[in-house]
């Protein structure tokens, strides 16, 4: 495993994908004709076949392409992008946008497939998707993973140093309001899914509610905790923990294992109100020419031993359960949001796309970041 100081600043620019998952503007659907699965080959010569692979930076082995030309035949090449914004973009665009497999987080996978640009998961093609825990396969935007397969997944909560509040967290609202002497030493993230998503889980709502008299209550609340925060903060709220300028901030489970790798008092906690669920995941393009190959990529990626890299050098938990067994006893007991069933996790409310609905959030998000 990497020095856990040095890749979790690397980390960062993988995660800043999984981090936007900022709401989707509706665009135009399919009209059901185009989502056919196309006739795949099992015995088809994968040597013959390339594939282009979109990913956020090292969120794989660095050597992946030439151990999956090696362990198929098939060729790949590997692009990144920073955001799923960005891969969105490429891939809305109405023409072929030169990828067969994208990485994008699960409220983008379910867009794309109310599009009609992925092509349904052929299982026969995908052996290993046997690895995958069982809760992976209820995934409240892909049931069944029926267009799509999960390569990461984890939950959102507060981040907190237990050496510096004299009570631990255990309610959103000791983020929103937070005591005293905490005032000025919270943080926040701006992105239009998590920045709402304390209020909404403290004022009992649904991470998905489009609801605009819920949201209106939303926006109250936050634009009251704006006061007592030190900054909204969606990428170096750890560091802030880690210096003591913070003592608790809102953070995905893995991003707070950056911070406990630096100090060991820094600690995630989900509150009692509940969370999310995310998930980044696999998809395959209904214009990949070398869909048998783009199935092979993921199953290969569905090998115990890479769902593994994944956990021990990005600090997230993988669907992968046979991945998930193989880690170390000393890592899970490092940080603890490894030792997390996938069971639990799926407690959490999965995050969808929120459709037409989306405008009201980023503009809702607008306003409270803008409010005096």
């Amino acid at each position: 495993m990497k020095a856990i100081a040095h890749h979790s600043r690397r980390a960062l620019a993988a995660a800043a994908g999984v981090a936007l998952v900022a709401a989707l503007a509706a665009c135009g659907g399919s009209d059901g004709d185009d989502s056919a699965a196309a006739e795949l080959d099992p015995d088809a010569d994968l040597s013959k076949q390339s594939i282009v692979v979109s990913n956020w930076a090292d969120y794989m082995p660095e050597d992946v392409a030439a151990k999956f030309e090696e362990a198929t035949g098939a060729s790949m090449k590997v692009t990144n992008h920073a955001t799923n914004e960005e891969v969105m973009a490429k891939l809305t665009a109405g023409s072929d946008s030169g990828i067969d497999v994208a990485f994008v987080s699960g409220p983008f996978a379910q867009a794309l497939a109310e599009q009609g640009l992925v092509e349904p998961i052929h299982a026969d093609l995908i052996p290993n998707l046997e690895n995958l825990a069982e809760p992976a396969t209820k995934l409240a935007y892909d049931e069944g993973n029926e267009y799509s397969v999960p390569y990461t997944w984890g939950t959102t909560g507060i981040c907190y140093r237990s050496d510096l509040v004299k009570e631990a967290p255990t309610s959103w609202n000791d983020l929103l309001e937070p005591a005293p002497e905490h005032k000025g030493k919270v943080t926040m993230m701006a992105t239009d899914r998590w920045l709402m998503l304390p209020a909404q889980k403290a004022l009992g709502f649904s991470a998905n509610t489009t609801d605009e008299d819920e949201m209106a209550k939303v926006k109250d609340k936050l634009v009251a905790a704006k006061m007592n925060l030190l900054a909204y903060d969606d990428t170096t709220f750890y560091e802030r923990l880690i210096s003591g300028e913070a003592v608790m901030v809102e953070a995905w489970d893995g991003w707070c294992n950056y911070g406990t790798a630096e100090n060991k008092d820094i600690t995630f906690t989900v509150p009692e109100e509940g969370s999310d669920l995310w998930v980044d995941t696999m998809v395959v393009l209904k214009s990949s020419k070398n869909k048998e190959a783009a199935h092979a990529f993921i199953n290969y990626l569905l090998e115990p031993e890479n769902g593994a890299w994944a956990a021990e050098n990005i600090l997230y938990n993988v669907p992968n359960q046979k991945a998930m067994d193989m880690l170390p006893a000393e890592l899970k007991e490092q940080y603890p949001p490894l030792q997390v069933t996938a069971e639990e996790l799926l407690e959490g409310e999965g995050l969808t796309d929120l459709g037409e609905a989306a405008t009201m959030y980023t503009q809702l998000v607008t306003e409270i970041t803008s409010s005096k």
